[in-house]
């Protein structure tokens, strides 16, 4: 590693350490405030809403980092511009690859550690999040499920339902098993269903058959076409779920569900999208970092700015970026786009665009 690596280094780590802690504090101030009045009205205690603010700060790192290290390229190439250190750098006969060296290798370094944030720490902290929440925050019961595979849900008081899959909308649910238990928590009742169906404001359960434990040891046997569920959630309460369900999911485990449902026939659209777009979005470091760099060194390699235009294009350009990978992650989950598509077309559009700019520079 020489003295101007690391020079570089030291100083784009500088830069950008100051971006994440600026952009990290603005977004935890506004969060704060636009949740803690809702919070008070529960006589949340301070120690609750803290808690709850700092296992959403791995959700807000991972989605703010890629801005940061855009902000940061601009701003530090900015200030290696201004200060004329570029001049002195290309004067030396050192090319532009190797000006770019040290920021790439903060951004890979970066895009790692969000990859991994995203596969295992992510998931567990944003279910630790919605359980301060809901539970201790808003001391909601909500719907009682278990971490599996297969999610469970209560519905009365002594009755459990085993669903496979929530559609989208959370109008449908498939894959239905209701277990039906008496006051001695033994099994009374086994309700098949191919699916239950919210219509008219009640529930439905479809295509099912219904075993009853006689007494004497003998199951009853009636199957059904259709027949109506009481039960207290609606769609909503499914889709928020099925929503949150997803992003607690590590990305192994979300693996394993898509092929599940693939197995079995049930659509796997939305999750396999979202899963694409988990693997893509922590290497849009490196794809900022690119653009950076260009949009930093595109007029005779040695143009600079001033801060409140290097923060300017970050914004401008981050919002873009965003807009266009919230799209195509909308398409995928639509089945407009192949999910894998949906979940990368953002960074190879950007990363296109860097890459020309960087090849206009005079190299």
């Amino acid at each position: 590693m020489t003295i101007l690596f690391r020079y570089v280094m030291t100083e784009y780590s500088r830069v950008f350490a100051m971006c994440f802690a600026g952009l990290m504090t603005v977004y935890l101030v506004v969060d704060f405030f636009e949740k803690v009045r809702k919070f008070i009205r529960y006589d949340a205690e301070l120690l609750t809403i803290l808690s709850y603010f700092a296992f959403r700060t791995p959700s807000i790192s991972f989605q703010i980092a890629p801005l940061a290290v855009l902000m940061a390229t601009l701003l530090t190439l900015g200030v290696l511009s201004r200060n004329h250190e570029i001049t002195a750098m290309r004067s030396c006969g050192i090319s532009l690859y190797r000006i770019a060296a040290p920021f790439l290798a903060l951004a890979l370094a970066i895009s790692g550690i969000l990859f991994m944030l995203s596969s295992v720490g992510m998931p567990y902290a944003t279910a630790q999040a919605e359980y301060i929440k809901t539970a201790l925050i808003e001391k909601k019961i909500g719907m009682a499920r278990f971490k599996a595979d297969r999610p469970w849900i209560q519905i009365g008081n002594q009755t459990l339902m085993n669903i496979e899959v929530v559609e989208p909308d959370g109008m449908t649910l498939r894959g239905i098993r209701l277990y039906q238990l008496g006051a001695d928590f033994q099994l009374q009742d086994l309700t098949e269903a191919q699916a239950v169906r919210y219509n008219n404001g009640g529930w439905t359960l479809l295509s099912g058959v219904r075993r009853t434990l006689l007494p004497d040891g003998r199951v009853q046997i009636e199957p059904f076409q259709s027949q109506p569920v009481q039960m207290s959630q609606t769609p909503e309460d499914f889709t928020t779920w099925a929503a949150v369900e997803a992003e607690e999911m590590t990305l192994p485990s979300l693996r394993i569900h898509i092929d599940r449902l693939r197995k079995d026939g049930y659509s796997f659209t939305r999750l396999l999208t979202d899963y694409h777009g988990r693997i893509a979005f922590p290497f849009v470091c490196v794809v900022m970092t690119v653009v950076g760099i260009a949009l930093s060194l595109r007029r005779s390699g040695v143009r600079g700015g001033g801060m409140a235009v290097g923060i300017g294009q970050a914004l401008m350009i981050g919002f873009l970026y965003w807009t266009a990978h919230s799209v195509a992650i909308a398409l995928g989950r639509s089945n407009v786009m192949a999910p894998m598509m949906a979940g990368w077309i953002a960074n190879l559009l950007f990363l296109s665009f860097g890459l020309y700019l960087f090849l206009k520079v005079r190299q």
